[in-house]
Order: C-alpha cells, then structure tokens, then sequence
C-alpha cells in the first residue's frame, strides 16, 4: 500500500461516516495524507450502531467459496475487495481495536459483548488520534465551478478544496439514519451512469384476507423452508423463520430471498414464495397423515393432532390453499410442503435494511475511481451491488472502503512521480 512521503501535503475529503468511509480514512491517515470526513447526520455510523442493537454481526465464519457466492452476480466484482480485507482479516480488524468476536450457532461472528458502540468508539478513537478531522452536520450538494466539494451546514454553504475525495455516502435505505440517496442526481448530472436504487433486505406486500391480517399480523413463523425459482430455472432454498405483518412477510428467511423476489415482482409483476411448512417431515409421512381418517373431527383439528399444525402456520394454509386443496387430501399434502404465496410488491426503499443498484461498475476502474472524474472515488453501498444479511453487506463494505482508500493513495501517488 503506497505511503506518501512527510513532505508531500496533500488533503483528502471522506464524504460520509459510515464504514466504507471510515476504513477509508483509515487506511487514508495511514498512508500519510491529511484526512477529513464529513457527514450530514450530527454523528458517524448512525446506521452501524442501528444494525447492532440487537448483536452486531460484523462478518460470516463459512468456507470462502460459499462467502463469496451470497453477492451474486457481483461475486467477481466484491471478491477482489475481499481478496485484501476479508472475513477473517476483519476478525483481526476488530480484535486490533481490543474487540474479541466469536462465531454463533449459526456461523454468524459477533463482538463478545454483542454491541457495535464500544467498537465505534475504539475506532474513532484511533482515527482522531491518527489525525483525521471530523466536521459533523455537513451534507454534500455537488460541486462549484472550481471544482472543489460544496457542502451545506447550518452556518451556510462551504466550500472545500481536496486533492482528492472518496465518497460513501450509502444507498437509499434508511433516510432518519443519513442514508437518503440524495447523491443519485449529483453524480448522474456529471455524466456517471447509475443503476436505479431498489429495496434489498426488505419485506413484502402480500395481498392477505382481512381475517388472517387482523389475526395474525405481527407472528413470527418458524422452522419453515422457503424456495423461489432462480435466473437459471433452480430455485433459491433457505430454512429460516420470518414474521407475517399487517402488509405482508419480513425478517430473516424473507430477506435472504429478497433480491431474486424483488427481480421476479419486476419483470412479471408478483412473484409465488413456496413455503414448507413441515420442513422436517418428508412428503410421503406427510401425504399419509392427512389421508388419515379423521372421523367428526373438522379439518384444523385434524391437522394439529396428527401433523401438529396449529396457530399461524395453519392460518397460511387456509389462507393460502385453494378448496380444491382442501377436498384432496393429496392436493393438501402437496400444499403443506409447498404453500405459494403471492407476492405482489416490495417494501418502500426507506424500509429496507439495504439498498441494490448505484454507481455502476462500469464506470469505475479497479481502484474505485470514477473514470469521468479523476481523484473521485467511490466505496459501500453507492455502488451497484448487494448482499443478505449475515454479515456480507458490513464485510464487502469495509473492504470496500479500504480499496477506495488504497486507490486514493496509489493515485496521488502516481501524480506525484513517486
């Protein structure tokens, strides 16, 4: 990674302070230069400490194949960001800044104590005592005529002149923590191509019954599999739980779903989720405890007593089988191991725990710099690609920020004949 020599003075703006910005400025201070982060929100890594209310999970302890494979079509893309800082190095990261992290049941790694503050305020504390300036309350709004970065604070507008700048300012998700987009027409104004901002992470809207929503909205369901086809005619398959809202399905299982649910409801207008309800018990047990005589009793009895479905997983059965389903005893079984249910729109993109689409790669070279503007980087979710949660997003994001910041370096470095 270059490192600038003492003599060489030059300034580098971050452009928001979330993680792609801040290990941006980290590697920045590192290498030498004086660095300034600003950010439009009163404090940095307000959607960082958000994430970690309920335990930070900063990264995935899986085999490195099966990492890079949950960012999708953009694996090639994120995978050599990660080939620098990945999973593991970020492990290192946090255990540096005094943070042990473990790795839950599920494989997921978290800080010891669960929290993302204690680790924030380590971090900063090590940016501020390597030099880097922070100015809070400063939204970026473009550039002047000068080419220096305009910002708008509550003094008034300011101007700052900087040898070179990354930005990471976030998708569209989120907006109460700083995260609004608002960048989109700045960049796209410059003649920097940039894929439409859309929901990732999110919920869905179903088109539920009165009944069901007034009964069930708010319960979770659990210990189902969910499958959706994918872009090659497989299908995507997670076990997992998820919630049933007044609107429809969120939460973890629908979330690691969302992009190609997002993209069917795109091109087709709705999308089908087939859920099992009975993920552990096979088709033929299945098919033979529905087909069992049940005398007098009425069909939901029937079915609690000899599959043990009951509460909101019968709900979505009634819900969503046909009667057809429900004459045939083998149609019914057929529906509890594959219950479609029709989705017909994502949630709003303010609602969403990410956001896909942004600065297209195309417009970038391998170092993150906007071909179009020179000393103009960009790093996190303003690019175009995703991930689920797990950890993937705040990992490529890091790695992300880091690559931009080395760019940074290598680039001013270049300028110099050094």
């Amino acid at each position: 990674m270059p490192v600038l020599p003492a003599p060489v003075q030059v300034r580098v703006a971050v452009v928001g302070g979330g993680p792609a910005g801040l290990m941006a400025a980290e590697v920045l201070s590192a290498g030498g230069v004086s660095v300034d982060l600003y950010d439009a929100m009163p404090s940095v890594g307000r959607k960082f400490l958000m994430a970690g209310k309920g335990g930070l999970n900063l990264t995935h302890a899986e085999p490195q194949p099966d990492f890079l494979a949950r960012y999708g079509a953009r694996r090639a893309e994120v995978a050599s960001w990660l080939a620098a800082f990945d999973a593991q190095a970020l492990r290192d990261w946090a255990c540096g800044l005094g943070v042990e992290t473990f790795v839950g049941s599920s494989g997921r790694v978290f800080p010891a104590d669960m929290k993302a503050a204690p680790l924030l305020r380590a971090w900063l504390h090590r940016l501020r005592a390597a030099g880097v300036r922070f100015h809070m309350r400063h939204r970026w709004i473009g550039w002047d005529a000068d080419g220096a970065l305009r910002f708008a604070t509550p003094a008034g507008e300011t101007a700052v002149a900087a040898d070179a700048a990354v930005l990471a300012l976030g998708g569209g998700s989120w907006r109460r923590l700083g995260s609004d987009g608002a960048w989109v027409p700045l960049l796209a104004e410059r003649g920097v191509p940039v894929a439409p901002l859309r929901p990732a992470n999110c919920g869905f809207d179903v088109p539920w019954s009165e009944h069901f929503r007034d009964r069930y909205a708010g319960e979770p369901v659990k210990s189902v599999t969910a499958s959706c086809p994918d872009a090659g005619g497989g299908a995507h398959r997670r076990t997992g739980e998820f919630v049933v809202t007044a609107t429809g399905v969120e939460g973890g299982l629908i979330y690691a779903l969302s992009a190609p649910l997002r993209d069917a409801i795109a091109a087709q207008g709705t999308a089908v989720l087939h859920l099992d309800l009975l993920p552990g018990r096979s088709p033929e047990w299945v098919a033979t405890e529905v087909a069992h005589p049940r005398g007098a009793r009425s069909m939901a009895s029937h079915l609690q007593s000899r599959l043990g479905l009951k509460g909101v997983k019968a709900g979505l059965l009634r819900e969503c089988a046909t009667k057809e389903d429900y004459a045939d005893p083998a149609r019914l079984a057929a529906a509890i191991k594959a219950l479609p249910v029709r989705l017909v729109a994502p949630r709003p993109l303010d609602e969403a725990i990410s956001s896909a689409g942004g600065v297209e790669f195309a417009a970038l070279d391998g170092r993150l710099m906007v071909r179009s503007l020179p000393g103009v980087f960009v790093a996190g979710e303003m690019i175009d690609w995703e991930a689920p949660t797990g950890g993937y997003l705040l990992t490529a994001c890091c790695a992300g920020g880091r690559v931009a910041g080395a760019g940074v370096l290598a680039w001013l470095a270049g300028r110099s004949g050094l």
